[in-house]
């Protein structure tokens, strides 16, 4: 067990103060606790080496203490906690950090004031693919004028050969950690590519893409293992982002449906379908509640649905246009437990059946927890309650 330095102040990782195999056992009995009335909870899956893990990384600059410095905002807080290395952080990106800062001064770089709305450099993002080995380095600024650009960029390439692309984004509102719209490729293609479940993926600095690869590949094995696929199913991917989980599931069905709210993920979709000559899948810009209600609306039926909702869970709309469409199987993955069992209640009590449970530790250290739910169509389906 590593002792982190900064665990105290930073407050992102809530279990550091346990073993790698306490935190399991807490994880396996909150799901146990929240979900094991509906099913039996297979025992959670956690990682051999739970350090490292993270493909992205996002530092925040500050003037502290008369000095450039960089780390994460404290949980809950716009306090930055100043950071040398990160244990969760993949292995590389501290040490391109440690150069920024170095670098900044001496090109009269100054960081961002929050409160007064002064300096220039926001944050640093770096993204980095794990089986590609490429790094992108993205330096998210306020407003104005980035002098020197490339003589920065130069010796920052200089210093480290391993950087594959690099991107300037300008933020100008007073959110801290998010990109603005406006970018530039200073280097390189302006994106890094890397393989998932033998896939392979194109990621823009506002991609989406699972910042644990390693349990990621395990996650998704899950969910396809859930849908049991024969090649002769219609699979709808709600919430499909950059279409990780629907062209995964591609090999093994007659075709995917993506359907996803956010243009930009279902462009990077499109992008990574024709990457990988899957020719199968589909991707539509639009909400997945309104999409599945139009089909159910047309009669037209789709024999599974995997959907992977943000922590909120997935909206009454949504489970009600669900229900109606009412899929042979689905597949739930869950970030957040609580509200996965209130969707549960409801689906449970409109048709359908828990049939396993799977946990899987995608964030180690942390308190967050993640998991694969396989649900199928009653028999009595005919017979299930409205749902209110």
């Amino acid at each position: 067990m590593k002792n982190c330095p900064y665990a105290k102040k930073c407050s992102g990782c809530q279990l550091q103060n346990l073993s790698y195999k306490e935190q399991l056992s807490m994880k396996q009995v909150k799901l146990i606790k929240l979900l094991g009335k509906f099913c039996h909870v297979d025992e959670i899956i956690g990682m051999d080496e739970p350090y490292y893990y993270r493909n992205k990384i996002q530092s925040a600059f500050t003037f502290k203490n008369g000095r450039l410095q960089s780390g994460l905002y404290q949980s809950a807080t716009y306090k930055i906690v100043p950071v040398e290395s990160c244990f969760l952080e993949a292995k590389g990106t501290d040490e391109i950090l440690k150069t920024v800062r170095q670098l900044c001064p001496s090109f009269k770089i100054k960081a961002y004031d929050l409160n007064t709305g002064s300096g220039f450099l926001r944050h640093v993002l770096i993204r980095k693919g794990f089986l590609s080995g490429e790094i992108m380095v993205v330096f998210v600024t306020a407003k104005g004028d980035f002098k020197s650009k490339r003589s920065f960029i130069n010796e920052l390439l200089r210093r480290h050969p391993e950087i594959t692309t690099v991107v300037w984004n300008v933020n100008p509102t007073s959110t801290p950690l998010m990109l603005g719209e406006y970018s530039e490729v200073l280097y390189g293609n302006g994106y890094i590519t890397d393989t998932l479940c033998g896939l392979n993926f194109r990621i823009s600095p506002r991609s989406f893409y699972q910042v644990n690869p390693i349990q990621t590949e395990k996650l998704y094995t899950l969910a396809k293992e859930f849908a049991s696929l024969t090649g002769k199913e219609t699979v709808i991917d709600a919430y499909s982002g950059t279409g990780t989980i629907g062209m995964t599931l591609a090999e093994g069905a007659k075709e995917v449906i993506g359907v996803e709210i956010n243009s930009d993920a279902v462009k990077d979709a499109k992008e990574n379908a024709k990457l990988n000559g899957i020719k199968n899948i589909k991707f539509y810009n639009e909400d997945a509640g309104n999409f599945m209600c139009e089909m159910a609306s047309k009669g037209i039926s789709a024999d599974v649905v995997v959907t992977d909702p943000p922590r909120a869970g997935c909206s009454m709309q949504f489970l009600r246009s669900l229900i109606a469409l009412s899929p042979k199987r689905i597949v739930y993955i869950s970030c957040n437990p609580e509200t996965l069992a209130r969707d549960l209640a409801t689906l449970t009590k409109n048709g359908y059946k828990v049939k396993k449970i799977q946990g899987v530790d995608m964030f180690p250290h942390t308190s967050h927890v993640e998991s694969v739910v396989c649900l199928t169509r009653r028999l009595d389906n005919e017979l299930r309650e409205r749902v209110n």
